[in-house]
């Protein structure tokens, strides 16, 4: 039998067919092995998020298999075989990232059943950096590997090769301010700099790392903003990161008291009130008069608590209950404010009369 473009249709349909039922199978297999130890990730996770590029590889691979049996002219098979070789490099291509992504949840996964949420996120931080990294060299090369199929780009690449030192520091002066992102996100990453879920202090902006990308970080505030800023900026300036080492941090709620007032009494409710406060984890608490004005002294609360969310809302209901203790039973520890006349409200003076002595 020639060539026709039945026998096309038929490989067709029959490599699909046969890609089709193995992954019927493979999907069987997976539900199998997930009812058997409970839906843990593991050979079922990977079968289910590789199945559709496994699915359009192995039919790619059997069509080239039946490329001979269509005899087809030699042009014709050419062109076929050229454009099932492409498809093949990309349903490859997107296998990789597929499997970079399983690898990045792995890592996640893993770190977050060690229950250290400290190693945690340092893990996710790397596993997520790498993870883009990863993904956009295997684009690149997919990438590259479809381009050079083609005999007019091979020629120009081979050609390119004597000028590379030109053309990389062209890119690299080009491209200055993205590599150097992509440097220093690999340099806070590894160098445990800020990791995703940490509450930092960024030119005057409280919030938590959210997402950190190949060249920006993403942190976001209380108030529900979100703030990027370029990864640079994390190598190049200073910036508050109050959970690097742990969450635990001190609360601080400031008054501004009389000089009657009770210091003693009020470091008595203090504790009391501290003492019941499911926010408060016991490491620390003082209550001292830090400084003193003409008019009032300073008081300073300070209490621990277990991250940044717990230790404002700490010190703000301290401050609260305080100010509160003292309207109720010490108002006169309350600052005062004294109120003299106002310059020129005195009374005038009669103008003096003839014959009058002065004071001198």
């Amino acid at each position: 039998m020639g060539w026709s473009p039945v026998r096309l249709a038929v490989a067709a349909l029959a490599a699909v067919l046969l890609a089709y039922g193995l992954d019927r199978v493979a999907r069987a297999v997976a539900r199998r092995s997930g009812a058997a130890d409970g839906g843990a990730v593991g050979v079922p996770g990977v079968l289910a998020r590789c199945r559709r590029p496994l699915l359009v590889l192995t039919a790619c691979l059997l069509l080239l298999g039946a490329l001979p049996w269509i005899d087809a002219p030699a042009a014709a098979r050419d062109a076929l075989r050229h454009l099932v070789v492409i498809l093949a490099i990309a349903a490859g291509g997107w296998l990789g990232a597929r499997v970079v992504a399983l690898l990045v949840d792995g890592t996640v996964r893993i770190a977050v059943h060690r229950r250290d949420p400290a190693w945690a996120g340092r893990a996710r931080t790397q596993a997520d950096l790498l993870g883009r990294i990863c993904q956009a060299v295997v684009a690149l090369a997919t990438l590259g590997a479809i381009l050079m199929t083609f005999p007019a780009v091979r020629g120009v690449g081979t050609s390119l090769l004597a000028s590379a030192g030109l053309v990389g520091l062209v890119a690299g002066v080009a491209a200055q301010s993205t590599l150097g992102n992509v440097f220093a996100g690999v340099q806070m990453a590894f160098g445990d700099l800020a990791r995703i879920g940490d509450v930092v202090v960024v030119a005057g902006e409280w919030g938590t790392v959210e997402e950190i990308t190949l060249t920006a970080v993403v942190i976001a505030t209380w108030d529900q903003r979100r703030i990027v800023m370029p990864m640079s900026y994390f190598v190049g300036r200073p910036f508050e990161n109050w959970s690097r080492r742990t969450s635990r941090i001190t609360g601080t709620a400031l008054l501004h008291l009389d000089h009657h007032a009770p210091v003693g009494k009020l470091r008595e409710e203090f504790d009391a009130f501290l003492s019941g406060h499911p926010l408060w984890d016991g490491e620390g608490s003082a209550l001292q008069v830090v400084d003193t004005t003409p008019t009032t002294i300073v008081v300073r609360a300070l209490a621990t608590a277990a991250n940044a969310e717990d230790a404002f809302e700490l010190r703000c209901q301290l401050r609260e209950h305080l100010i509160g203790y003292l309207v109720e039973n010490h108002p006169h520890a309350l600052p005062r404010v004294a109120v003299t006349d106002v310059p020129g409200s005195r009374p005038r003076l009669p103008p003096p009369r003839a014959g009058d002595v002065g004071p001198f």
